[in-house]
């Protein structure tokens, strides 16, 4: 666990007890633990965010569907179309050497 071994634990468990006492210890473990499962809950809510908008315009194409046309043409005339679509967008880019 985190690469400490259990005389390491012990020592650590004996401070927490000495600076905050019996009583507030498992009050501090729950509220760390909640907040933990609120970090989880929302890096899982963006990931699906992201997910959602991603099917939604339609970026994401699952790989039977690029597997089973003519797969090196059509990803080859995808990059242009996009690079078309930036280009318009934003003008011409020039690299600056």
């Amino acid at each position: 666990m985190f690469g400490i071994g259990g005389g390491e634990l012990f020592f650590i468990i004996l401070v927490v007890l000495m600076l905050f006492g019996s009583d507030k210890v498992p009050e501090i473990a729950r509220n760390l633990g909640r907040g933990m499962q609120q970090l989880k809950n929302a890096t899982n809510e963006i990931k699906s965010e992201i997910h959602k908008s991603a099917d939604v315009d339609g970026i994401k194409k699952s790989f039977t569907e690029i597997g089973t046309t003519d797969t090196a043409g059509e990803i080859t005339r995808e990059i242009e179309q996009v690079k078309q679509d930036i280009e318009d967008m934003s003008g011409p880019i020039k690299r600056q050497n």
